[in-house]
């Protein structure tokens, strides 16, 4: 990443107020911000159309199990795209791959004409989506790994960041207004729509920094030299699982985004058997004022995750970078790890469904915002095959390993364990406190290796 010699305007001053930036800077970290929110808006349009595909016509617990499917499905999507990497350059690999994603939603939407039940349709969409909310994160943030040296990274990928969470605030809100008037359906296309300007945002961004570096300009501080075609290359040759199971800070990051995603999941197990009950229960005392079944898990879902949204576009604007600041990435790791086993003691120890929203609300918050921002600057200091590759086997299947073990834990809680919400909420809090765990051994190994990287550093 380069600086250009500009002079600070307003936009830069502006963002000033919420990180440090160097003249320059400011029109690429806003593209890359516009860029994420738009990609996180289309998914959380449709991510209330899957929640009330799934829990009207199947339950909470074949969604868990659905999870289980979908990470088996992913080990062969991340070979593919890790044979694709090795063949295309960056920008024709993230078009392809949006490319296909759109059409999927297309094709979705004709099927809804042929009358498919809700079930049937439910099952395939939540598999689908599983695979595709993961895809387009992971290219996404390996695309801006890709761009940042650490030290910049460090400080614009809290902005950059926050375009995550008001998109995801956005979408929320968004799928709540269209989901009545529009249908469930014809929410597909409107996120297929917003998919396309993200692949047109992905070409300027890489044209404007490729332009960059081809003219002579002042390095940022911590920037790599690199020479300009090297950006334009394919990915050399090689797995993403093979580069995870070769360097142990990698798999400590897999293992740790695998606990993060088994405690998350276990939580929206627990808040969507409430959802389903409350929404069965209305209908039957018949308090559903108008609405479907399928209306009301609706806009409840868009109702709680426009809540969370907002308190993570809170947390990201305003704290992750101060927080990066005061503690580093390194201390940024245990914020969540913490909150969730506070949160999950809570409800072992006695929950409602409101005591449940409001602590998914937390929970979810800060994940989507600091936890967020931290697990993608943890790559910074990596190659580029490791910011593509073994980023893209942790994000997809790893995290989905996540929602496997939910499955399973679900599969047995229900059949053979008896659990009620207390077993669950218990449970994870032990996960809690293997996650804090792991978040040490990734703060070791993140010391040596930027010690290593940067011999004259003495901060992360």
């Amino acid at each position: 990443m380069t600086q250009g010699t500009d002079t600070p305007g307003i936009l830069h001053r502006f963002l000033r107020l919420f990180t440090v930036i160097y003249p320059g800077e400011a029109t690429t970290a806003i593209l890359l911000t516009l860029n994420i929110y738009l990609l996180l808006a289309a998914y959380y349009i449709i991510k209330p159309v899957r929640e009330a595909l799934i829990l009207s016509g199947q339950g909470a617990d074949i969604k868990a199990y659905l999870n289980a499917a979908s990470a088996f499905l992913l080990i062969f999507v991340v070979k593919a795209f890790s044979a694709t990497a090795s063949r295309f350059p960056r920008q024709k690999l993230i078009t392809g791959v949006t490319l296909f994603f759109i059409s999927n939603l297309v094709i979705f939407y004709f099927l809804s004409l042929l009358n498919i039940t809700s079930a049937t349709m439910g099952v395939i969409f939540f598999i689908w989506m599983a695979i595709f909310n993961v895809m387009v994160v992971a290219q996404f943030w390996g695309f801006a790994n890709d761009l940042y040296s650490l030290e910049a990274g460090k400080r614009l990928f809290p902005l950059i960041a926050f375009g995550a969470t008001f998109g995801g605030f956005s979408g929320a809100t968004i799928a709540g207004w269209l989901v009545e008037p529009i249908g469930v359906y014809q929410m597909m296309l409107v996120a297929g729509g917003v998919l396309l300007l993200c692949i047109g945002l992905t070409w300027v961004i890489h044209l404007r920094e490729i332009g960059k570096v081809k003219t002579p300009q002042t390095s940022v501080v911590g920037a790599p030299e690199e020479e300009p075609e090297d950006k334009e290359k394919p990915l050399e040759k090689g797995g993403g699982f093979q580069l995870v199971f070769k360097k142990r800070y990698l798999l400590y990051i897999a293992i740790f985004v695998l606990l993060l995603n088994f405690i998350n999941t276990n939580g929206e197990f627990i808040l969507g058997n409430y959802i389903e009950e409350s929404a069965h229960g209305l209908m039957e005392m018949g308090k559903l004022d108008g609405l479907t079944v399928e209306q009301y898990i609706g806009k409840f879902t868009a109702n709680w995750m426009k809540y969370f949204n907002l308190l993570a576009m809170i947390i990201q604007l305003f704290l992750v970078s101060r927080i990066f600041r005061w503690i580093g990435i390194r201390g940024a790791i245990f914020v969540l790890p913490f909150i969730a086993l506070g949160g999950y003691m809570a409800i072992a120890i006695g929950a409602s469904l409101m005591m449940v929203f409001w602590v998914k609300v937390m929970e979810n918050g800060t994940d989507y915002s600091l936890m967020n921002t931290t697990r993608h600057a943890l790559f910074l200091i990596l190659s580029r095959e490791e910011k593509y590759k073994a980023k893209a086997a942790i994000d997809t299947f790893f995290h989905r390993g996540g929602d496997v073990l939910s499955a399973l834990l679900v599969f047995l809680g229900l059949n053979y364990l008896a659990f009620k919400t207390a077993g669950f909420a218990a449970f994870n809090v032990v996960l809690c406190v293997l996650f804090i765990g792991f978040g040490i051994l990734i703060a070791k190994e993140h010391k040596r290796l930027t010690a290593k990287r940067e011999p004259d550093s003495t901060k992360n």
